[in-house]
């Protein structure tokens, strides 16, 4: 039953069938797709980001104020979020409900287990690992080519220890392996762009774990593994409603992080999104570089998707901190000066023919009115608008002035992407893919391969695989693969140290750098201060950021 917490009336002013509503607890419900019977007609707002500080700058918060003020307004939203994982809530960052007064309910149990869905995609991700395995175990046909396993394992949480390790089993010589945080399995990005169960069962059948030793690329197929992940995965697929502090809805779905994979919540998640609602506000994780592009490329391209419009916010802190000031003290000199960051993305917006993006300034109590006042008038200097947003102190109230102004847009006709033209075309060769995107969107020199990308690309291209759209794994920090490099940096060139295929998904890694899938903790990780404490109506767990 669905009591006492405002969820079953949200549903109720959705009208979304009560056969689709799969309860999972007083206060939140997996619903399922297929019983959801009704067009796909509502438009699609991206909130992206300029380049952040470690600490990130509250798409969460803006994408969540936003349904609130939406509502305010009038208007029938829906948020589209991702799931948070346990490696950034019990290290650094913390959890991905929003904040303040904008963030998500129940926000302890989104933020651990929730329902589940990542540790069915873990479930699956090492399945696959084992049934490996048993295969070189027992010598079993096809003969994969040992030194050519590529495929990792994978855990919930951030942990240096687990980078590089050995397996061993007795009958074969033991191997190197790795474990990489859910959050970088390709089975999480599949899960999050797979359209149904038969196509969630394709993708996984396609994953390429390895060589067979005459060279034939080795899959999840071949290891009848596809069935059983599907099989673990069935119920992960179905997306998950929960609402916000004013009682508005959001999807939260799938998680996959924007430096390594597509950093977007699922493509189902926002296609139901479009059948319940008029708007549905979505987020794509990191700066423009990284989740913005890949929402437009990789999640656009495999659903048929655009947004009509794009949100991009930006904070006073992360400005002072890209114009070489401090994050803390006022210099509307460091602001003007690291407002050269954002004209880096709004310049590679332009580039993919896009229109100017609202720009969202996330409000701190020591933002200056002189700071303030330098972004708005750069915002009307680029055809577009500065809307200061205040919902982490203010609820949705604070995000009325953004919410007409996107109002506003969408009403005036057609979509502020309708010109869009990605940078490449899904027939061009692998290197000319990375050099245009590059150039178009990180505003490179170029980019290079060095021996071991090299390498990498001769097996894809024996493998069949180098014709696939490609992912750019990098650095957030910067929008070059060097996180020093502040700004807006001018004539770097893209160095691309790796590329690995996941089919599945449907594309190619291009490290470009030090990336790590398997994050590690900070000196004082957020986890000492979690707990847990008794209150009147039982116990709760006290201290998640």
């Amino acid at each position: 039953m669905l009591t006492g917490n405002g969820l079953a009336a949200v549903i109720d002013r959705l009208g979304i069938p009560w056969d689709a509503v799969e309860p999972r607890g007083h206060d939140v419900v997996k619903l399922d797709p297929a019983r959801v019977d009704k067009p796909a007609r509502g438009r699609v707002v991206l909130v992206t980001a300029m380049t952040p500080t470690p600490a990130g700058e509250g798409k969460t918060t803006v994408a969540t104020g936003l349904v609130d003020g939406l509502w305010r307004r009038g208007v029938r939203a829906i948020g589209a979020l991702r799931e948070p994982s346990l490696g950034p809530l019990f290290g650094r960052k913390g959890g991905a409900v929003g904040g303040g007064r904008a963030r998500l309910v129940p926000a302890e149990r989104i933020n651990l287990h929730f329902t589940g869905d990542l540790h069915a995609v873990g479930s699956a991700h090492n399945l696959l690992s084992a049934l490996l395995d048993n295969h070189r175990y027992h010598r079993q046909a096809p003969q994969l080519d040992d030194g050519s396993i590529s495929w990792p394992r994978v855990m919930d949480h951030s942990d240096r220890a687990l980078r590089h390790i050995e397996v061993s089993h007795g009958k074969r010589r033991a191997r190197g392996d790795r474990f990489d945080i859910t959050a970088a399995s390709e089975v999480m990005a599949i899960l999050c762009l797979a359209r149904d169960p038969e196509d969630l069962q394709r993708r996984l059948a396609r994953i390429i774990v390895g060589r067979t030793v005459d060279g034939r690329p080795f899959t999840a197929a071949d290891l009848g593994a596809d069935g059983a992940m599907a099989g673990l995965l069935i119920d992960a697929l179905r997306p998950n409603l929960v609402r916000t502090l004013e009682d508005n809805p959001v999807l939260v779905h799938g998680g996959p992080f924007a430096n390594i994979a597509q950093g977007t919540s699922s493509l189902a998640a926002t296609e139901l999104g479009r059948r319940m609602a008029e708007v549905v506000v979505t987020e794509a994780g990191f700066a423009f570089d990284l989740g913005g592009f890949k929402f437009f490329d990789i999640k656009g391209r495999a659903g048929d998707l655009r947004p009509d419009t794009v949100v991009l916010v930006v904070t006073v802190r992360a400005l002072r901190h890209h114009g070489g000031g401090s994050l803390a003290e006022v210099s509307a000199d460091a602001v003007e000066r690291g407002l050269a960051n954002v004209g880096g993305h709004l310049d590679a917006m332009s580039r993919l023919g896009l229109r100017p993006p609202i720009i969202a300034i996330n409000r701190f109590p020591d933002d200056s009115p002189d700071e303030l006042g330098r972004i708005e008038r750069f915002a009307l200097e680029q055809g577009t608008r500065a809307v200061r947003f205040t919902a982490f102190a203010d609820g949705g109230e604070g995000a009325e002035k953004l919410a007409d102004a996107v109002v506003a847009r969408l009403s005036r006709g057609g979509s502020d992407a309708e010109g869009y033209t990605p940078p490449y075309w899904p027939d061009d060769p692998l290197e000319v893919k990375l050099q245009r995107v590059a150039r178009g969107v990180l505003g490179a020199a170029g980019a290079t391969l060095d021996a071991d990308a090299r390498a990498d690309l001769e097996r894809l291209r024996a493998l069949g695989v180098d014709r696939l759209p490609i992912c750019v794994a990098k650095t957030h920090l910067s929008i070059s693969d060097d996180p020093r490099k502040l700004g807006r940096p001018g004539g770097f060139t893209l160095r691309i140290t790796g590329l690995r295929p996941a089919a599945g998904a449907g594309f190619i890694v291009a490290a470009c750098g030090p990336i790590m899938t398997m994050p590690g903790l900070p000196k004082r990780p957020a986890a000492l201060d979690v707990g847990i404490a008794r209150e009147a109506d039982g116990w709760t767990v006290t201290g998640l950021k």
